[in-house]
């Protein structure tokens, strides 16, 4: 066999196609026999030329697992003898490498059951020969036994590693360092231990030399590796970087901002800054890094985008991803300097940079929305001046940004409607496709979060989008479509005199069948579930079936986007129609199944060469099944049509069940299944979808099982499932916005249910928010490389709003019982508290412990103390919310906590009288505060100086914000009346005049206009006729009002 295989190898390499063809095949079939092993080993020592070598040890490297077992002991030592004598001895690199490979894939089976004691030795004794070609090839052995034979190493990785650091600062030889640098990327991706990861910090200014050597010489893929390296170390939870964030920070700037190096190499640079920002932005902002990489980011904005350039790759887009991380992670220190950016950038000559300044604003909006809100006057003008460029670039960054802005900056932006809305109808009349394109995804998502103020604009807009949607390209159709959809959303019953018009043009989208055409015809779809919602049940419900079999019909299309917004459709239907969509469950339940049981599309492509094989097209002959190496996984991406068709799916399963409620029972138990699936599911959206329908499915379950023998068993077993799911996510999910959820269902299934439902889960519902309080769960996890300073902290919105949210329903299920358990989660909660803490972390416990001390009652007395002087201090707050949520608090803690908050009264009432007068801007805030005194005078009358409080009061009213407040408001000032206190009663004029404007408010319940009502009786009753002149200086309305009231003569 050995002479016939040498021909056959050398007949190969010939640039004859045919001959190489019948070459393979033979190879093939000579592959089949165990003896081929030492015909390829001669040949690998023995034959002439080193392609024939290299060829030996490829076919080696593809043959040996399969007849590994086969081989006799002696074959097997002349194997390893050989591949150790070819690393050696070899003159030729690829050949050692290749033979390398071989010793990597036998040292897996042989060195665990002990067959190759003296491989590690050797390996040792070659790191530190005096020779560079023995010390690169022990390197590159290192590199790949690590994937084998990892643990094989442990017991030395301590000794490895100092060699490895050594070889890295090998003077002598380049090869050598490059090989020390692959080696150490393939034990750190290998090395999972935090104690030993933590080792390669020292190698850092190591690699950072090895890399700009490299780079230098033009050596660009070995640089890279470095890049893979500081990715493992950043994504470890190890506190690896230390001190070295700053040089990797600054190694990576000087990579990006070289145009002359390839795109992938700058976008690996540009990486390495975004994943610091997303893991260890306390890191970047310790160091001070934050204005050092946006200087160098947001001109990289202005950069040119070469025609051949990978979109993705490109330096700009790059950017604006690092800068969008940044401002998520580090909004108060990004912000400053983009905006001065931005200002300076806008009055630029170069059109680039005026794109670039409008692009930096709309990029950081979601994460600096707090400090934007403040500057939205500039901002604008920046934005609205770009959106009148002579430049069609710039006019299409702005219109981007004001879609952004209009996303991200609610409700502020909505107020600038007067401005704005002109400026994108202007836009939506552009000259290229482009800007018109952005302006509709602007206008889209402007309108999306307006009301009634978008009225004097309806009839201008709807022209327009109507216009466009009949003479546009289809790509402008579909952003047209989202608009209309906004704009009906907004509108509500105002929208309907075009409701007709739209949906007769929406029958001709929701029929194309043309694979280029599908994206408009998921869209129209989604634009007749939007325009359902705005005109209601009545005058859809008849013309609704011809809509809802094009729906239908539309799953047979194969289109994973028209699939998601079907699913959207029938939600919207469903919560029009209410127990109207009965009717359709048989039809479209079963296709929301069939979408949440689709394959998840996990895209994993594999990539099994090695380097070496595919330099003379040696790959092909590995191409049988003998092949058994094992593959690296090189990147696993999402197909995310899949994703959001799942999520859509999921969500429309819960809306179904939640709007039929006992027409859902046949479903009911499938769903369940489906969607204890999905809160597991890997994607976030996916579980966030499912953590909203399992409530709704316990919603159903109630509605059921109601009257059934057995029903309050299932229904239990169904609050069980969803319990035990909830707090699982409370405590173990990654991502804030789905254990936020988890937190707002529970705490509304522990209103809703009551104490006796869920006093089974009661113990692991507070074990879970004690976690949460504590920020100890898996989403509040931080790095670990710096320290979190309270002075520096920002208010997780998303979560801890919820979660403070817990606490009261607590208090509302339990009354008074809860104080036990209150006494647990008082400290936790009060750490939120502190002056270093944000303003929004304050008022939210001021708000937590307004509502406990409302439901818990009494035992609230024992906390006085603590509360009283951060209530007090947040009185006087620059923050409306918080001076609101204060005077709720004061005058729940004083109805409440009865002796110990008398000492208080008197700061009291000095904290609230600012809060009365003209100064005090928000109506709300004086509402509150009415309400405050109302209850203190109600518990302790004595304790208040009404003389001088009853007129200041009385000044306020009627409420005219907050309508909660009433009951406590008027139920004070009647009964004050009702018992015929002098002090309220020399105020009747005022009382009249009050009294009057409640029974005409549209705002106010029955019971308190019943509750005035006799209070105005008690006067009539007491003055009589003297009451005459005072309702003579009434209006009609009032008078007329007042008088239904008065007692019959």
């Amino acid at each position: 066999m050995a002479q016939s295989l040498e021909l056959l190898l050398i007949q190969f390499l010939m640039p004859d196609n045919d001959a190489r063809r019948q070459a393979e095949e033979q190879i093939k079939r000579l592959a089949k026999d165990p003896q081929v092993i030492p015909a390829l080993v001669h040949h690998l020592r023995t034959a002439k030329t080193p392609n024939v070598r290299q060829l030996s040890a490829v076919l080696l490297r593809k043959k040996i697992t399969g007849h590994w077992a086969k081989l006799s002991p002696q074959l097997r030592q002349l194997v390893k003898s050989s591949l150790i004598e070819s690393i050696t001895l070899e003159h030729s690199p690829p050949v050692r490498r290749a033979s390398a490979n071989v010793v990597s894939i036998i040292a897996k089976y042989a060195v665990p059951t002990g067959e190759w004691p003296d491989l590690l030795p050797f390996l040792f004794q070659c790191i530190q020969s005096a020779q560079e070609d023995h010390r690169e090839v022990a390197l590159i052995l290192f590199s790949s036994l690590t994937e084998t034979i990892g643990n094989t190493f442990q017991p030395h990785f301590a000794n490895l590693q100092s060699l490895l650091l050594k070889c890295l600062q090998d003077e002598t030889s380049t090869r050598v360092r490059v090989a020390a640098l692959k080696a150490v990327g393939s034990f750190l991706e290998f090395t999972h231990d935090g104690a030993e990861v933590v080792k390669f910090r020292d190698f850092i200014p190591s690699i950072l030399s090895v890399s700009r050597q490299c780079l230098a010489n033009g050596e660009e893929d070995v640089a890279a590796i470095a890049f893979e390296i500081f990715d493992e170390l950043i994504e470890s939870p190890a506190p690896l970087l230390g001190e070295s964030v700053r040089s990797i920070v600054q190694f990576s700037l000087e990579v990006c901002s070289s145009q002359n190096l390839e795109a992938n190499t700058r976008h690996q640079a540009i990486q390495i800054i975004s994943w610091l920002a997303k893991y260890k932005s306390n890191s970047l902002k310790k160091h001070k890094l934050v204005i050092p990489i946006l200087q160098v980011m947001c001109p990289l904005l202005a950069e040119a985008t070469h025609g051949d350039e990978d979109d993705d790759l490109a330096p700009d887009r790059a950017a604006a991803e690092v800068i969008d991380t940044m401002a998520v992670n580090l909004s108060k220190h990004v912000f400053p300097p983009v905006f001065e950016f931005a200002s300076l950038s806008s009055q630029s000559v170069n059109p680039k940079y005026r794109e670039a300044s409008v692009t930096a604003l709309g990029v950081i909006s979601e994460g600096c929305f707090e400090l934007m809100k403040d500057k939205l006057e500039p901002i604008l003008r920046i934005v609205l001046g770009a959106l009148r460029d002579q430049e069609q670039m710039v006019r299409g960054a702005a219109s981007f940004a004001l879609g952004q802005f209009a996303e991200h900056l609610q409700p502020e932006i909505v107020s600038h409607y007067e401005s704005v809305l002109p400026c994108i109808l202007n836009a939506l009349e552009d000259t290229s496709d482009e800007v018109k394109e952005k302006s509709y995804y602007a206008m889209a998502a402007f309108c999306e979060n307006m009301g009634e103020e978008i009225l004097p604009f309806l009839d201008p807009l709807m022209g327009r989008l109507l216009a466009a949607l009949q003479n546009s390209p289809r790509n402008l159709q579909e952003t047209c479509m989202s608009a209309i959809g906004s704009v009906a959303a907004a509108a509500d019953q105002a929208f309907i005199p075009y409701a007709e018009g739209v949906l007769e043009m929406m029958k001709n989208f929701m029929v194309l069948t043309n694979d280029e055409d599908l994206c408009s015809r998921a869209r129209a779809t989604e634009l007749v579930g939007i325009t359902a919602m705005a005109v209601g049940r009545t005058r859809m419900e008849p013309i609704l079936p011809p809509f809802v079999e094009a729906a239908i019909s539309g799953f047979g299309l194969d289109f994973s986007e028209l699939r998601e917004y079907t699913h959207g459709f029938f939600s919207n239907v469903a919560e029009i129609m209410g127990d109207g969509f009965v009717q359709y469950l048989p039809h479209v339940v079963p296709l929301a199944f069939s979408s949440c049981n689709l394959d998840d599309g996990s895209a994993v492509d594999i990539d099994e060469s090695d380097g070496d094989e595919n330099i003379n097209g040696f790959g092909g002959v590995s191409s049988d099944d003998e092949a058994h190496d094992e593959p690296r996984v090189r990147n696993i991406s999402i197909r995310t049509g899949v994703l959001d068709e799942k999520a859509a799916a999921t969500q429309a399963i819960g809306l179904f069940a939640l709007h039929t409620k006992n027409s859902y029972a046949p479903y009911l138990e499938e769903s369940l299944k489906i969607l204890t699936r999905h809160s597991g599911y890997f994607h976030e959206d996916v579980r966030l979808q499912a953590i909203m329908a399992l409530k709704n499915i316990l919603t159903a379950a109630q509605a059921v099982f109601q009257g059934h023998n057995e029903g309050p068993a299932k229904v239990k077993e169904v609050l069980d499932t969803v319990m035990v799911i909830y707090i699982k996510t409370m405590t173990d999910d990654d991502d804030k916005e789905v254990v936020a959820q988890a937190c707002m269902n529970t705490a509304d299934i522990i209103k809703d249910c009551g104490y006796m439902a869920i006093e089974p889960y009661i113990p692991r519902i507070v074990e879970a928010t004690l976690i949460l309080l504590r920020e100890d769960s898996a989403c509040q996890q931080k790095e670990s490389d710096s320290d979190n300073d309270d002075d520096d902290v920002e208010h997780d919105e998303v979560l801890m709003d919820a979660v403070s949210d817990l606490l009261p329903a607590f208090a509302k299920s339990m009354g008074f019982h809860f104080a036990p358990i209150f006494a647990k989660l008082f400290e936790p909660l009060m750490k939120f508290a502190r002056a270093s803490r944000p303003p929004q972390d304050r008022t939210m416990v001021v708000a937590c412990l307004a509502e406990v001390a409302q439901d818990m009652g009494a035992p609230i007395a024992g906390y006085v103390d603590k509360v009283m002087p951060l209530v007090l201090k947040e009185l006087a707050s620059s923050e409306a919310t918080n001076r609101r949520n204060a005077a709720f608090c004061v005058g729940e803690m004083c109805k409440n906590g009865g002796e110990p908050t008398m000492k208080y009264y008197g700061d009291i009432l000095r904290g609230l009288y600012p809060l009365f007068g003209e100064a005090e801007p928000d109506d709300a805030v004086r509402d509150n505060a009415a309400g405050a005194v109302a209850r203190m005078i109600m518990v302790h009358p004595e304790s208040i100086p009404l003389n001088q409080v009853l007129p200041v009061f009385l000044k306020v009213l009627p409420l005219k914000e907050d309508q909660e407040e009433s009951m406590a408001v008027y139920s004070c000032v009647c009964h004050l009346v009702l018992s015929s206190n002098p002090q309220i009663l020399s105020l009747v004029p005022e009382l009249v005049n009050l009294f009057a404007q409640v029974a005409v408010s549209p705002a106010e319940t029955p019971d308190v206009k019943a509750q005035v009502g006799r209070a105005f009786s008690h006067l009539i009753s007491l003055y009589g006729h003297q009451m005459q002149p005072i309702l003579g200086n009434l209006s009609p309305a009032h008078a007329n009002a007042l008088a239904a009231f008065a007692p019959k003569s």
